[in-house]
């Protein structure tokens, strides 16, 4: 997920004859996605100090008015939560970029731009007392590094109460898929003492949009330090590992955004199903609902101790031929779906401890029916006195020509119970509307867009999309 930080402070004061003082203070931090994927948190807070003297019974109105726009003005500075919203805002940095503008109706398709010739060959320009590495990820060390820097500095929720974090193996998993390149693993480090301090990823993919399918990439975890992201390290990011990607010969990207930018193909619902109540809501990922005690939600989430789709085991090696077939025949009924040989079925879905898990259905004479799969992403939970992590599983592609979805899919989260998950997340794209609420999704608090970079086409319905695409 492209992860980009900005954070701007802004102190004011203002002496009022009431000797009323005022300071506000706004930290806005941008976390984009394009990994497929962007998504935006910002966290604003005002500090108002008041002190006020009986002498003095009221206030000029010239000083309401100063009050009134300068909360105007930083309220207008968040991201945008709905085209509504998005049509008041100016995005300078995406004005410059190869997308269609919010008020643009798309009916063509095709680049917004032609394929350059002329590439710059050189690196970008970095702010004094940085330099580039591009990160060796065999080396263990240097893994660790990245671990520790996405860890301490990549995307928070709007409360600062969870943090996504990514293991060094899943790491590896999602940065080396089949055709990755060293040189699309960007670091930043400070020249004095090497410490890293920023990073970019892209990822090959072969995508699928209506009756094109075009070589693109993901672009995903970029990060910058907390402490260096009024440096604009972030925007110096992007145009490298752009450059970078078109050197390469692909000029095409898919990402995600958890707000609205210039211009949404298609908008989805995270909805999150609970498998241990009573830790969510301990550590106030969840809530109870009126009238409804804790004995009461833990039964309502009750699930069986055991699946019931016959013959439902693990995917092994030797099921890669069959999975590749199916899911490649499943994709065609989409107008945004990724392309996968068994390469790269082999890469994403063969099981690996704490990474992924994929699960087969086994028909007569060895032909698999359907499969269902989910990623392992944790979050740190912060400043909690009791737990520290909350193990969370993500959907990722599953596939029936026999078996009912709502029965694998409820199999699915037996499954995840089973390996000591503590919540299933899903989005409501492909068909998974079809179980979302009949198996107890709750629908979550905001959306997540796709976007496609320089290629147009006409928006799509969130049950055409089958991009999933890892945080």
């Amino acid at each position: 997920s492209l992860s980009l930080s900005l954070s701007l402070s802004l102190s004011l004061s203002l002496s009022l004859p009431l000797s009323l003082s005022l300071s506000l203070c706004l930290s806005l931090s941008v976390c984009l996605s394009l990994s497929l994927c962007v998504s935006l948190c910002v966290s604003l807070c005002l500090c108002l100090s008041l002190s006020l003297t009986l002498c003095n019974p009221g206030l000029p109105m010239q000083k309401l008015q100063d009050i009134q726009r300068a909360m105007e003005l930083l309220s207008c500075q968040g991201p945008a939560k709905s085209i509504d919203e998005a049509t008041k805002h100016k995005y300078q940095f995406w004005d410059t970029q190869p997308v269609p503008k919010l008020n643009e109706v798309v009916t063509s398709h095709g680049p917004m731009e032609a394929d350059k010739d002329n590439i710059r060959q050189e690196p970008y320009s970095l702010p004094q007392g940085f330099m580039w590495d591009t990160l060796d990820l065999s080396n263990a060390d240097v893994l660790k590094e990245l671990y520790t820097l996405l860890n301490e500095n990549y995307v928070e929720d709007d409360d600062n109460m969870f943090r996504f974090d990514y293991s060094p193996s899943f790491l590896k998993w999602a940065l080396r898929p089949p055709g990755w390149l060293p040189q699309w693993h960007c670091g930043v480090r400070v020249s004095s003492n090497k410490k890293l301090v920023g990073f970019i990823s892209a990822i090959p993919a072969d995508i699928h949009i209506y009756d094109t399918l075009k070589k693109m990439v993901e672009i995903n975890f970029l990060c910058v330090h907390k402490k260096l992201r009024s440096k604009r390290v972030a925007p110096v990011l992007i145009r490298e590992i752009t450059r970078r990607v078109n050197l390469e010969g692909i000029f095409q990207a898919v990402y995600t955004a958890g707000v609205v930018l210039p211009k949404p193909v298609s908008t989805c619902r995270y909805w999150h199903r609970s498998l241990n109540p009573r830790k969510l809501v301990e550590v106030k990922f969840s809530h109870l609902s009126r009238n409804m005690t804790l004995q009461r939600t833990m039964k309502l989430y009750r699930l069986p101790d055991s699946t019931k789709t016959p013959s439902l085991r693990a995917m092994e090696r030797r099921d890669v031929r069959q999975v590749t077939e199916l899911l490649q025949k499943h994709m065609r009924r989409f107008q945004l779906a990724p392309s996968m040989g068994e390469e790269e079925v082999a890469h994403w879905f063969l099981p690996q401890d704490n990474i992924i898990d994929t699960f087969v259905v086994e028909g007569a004479g060895g032909v698999l029916t359907d499969f269902t799969s989910f990623y392992t992403l944790p979050s740190t939970v912060m400043h909690h006195p009791q737990h520290r992590s909350l193990k969370a599983a993500y959907s990722f592609y599953s596939v029936h020509t026999h078996t009912p979805l709502l029965d694998l899919m409820n199999d699915t989260l037996i499954l995840a119970k089973l390996k000591g998950f503590d919540v299933f997340n899903a989005l409501d794209l492909m068909e998974n509307k079809v179980f979302l609420e009949k198996l107890k999704f709750g629908i979550g608090d905001g959306n997540l867009q796709y976007y496609l970079f320089n290629w147009k086409c006409p928006p799509m319905d969130p049950d055409m999309v089958m991009g999933i695409l890892l945080f």
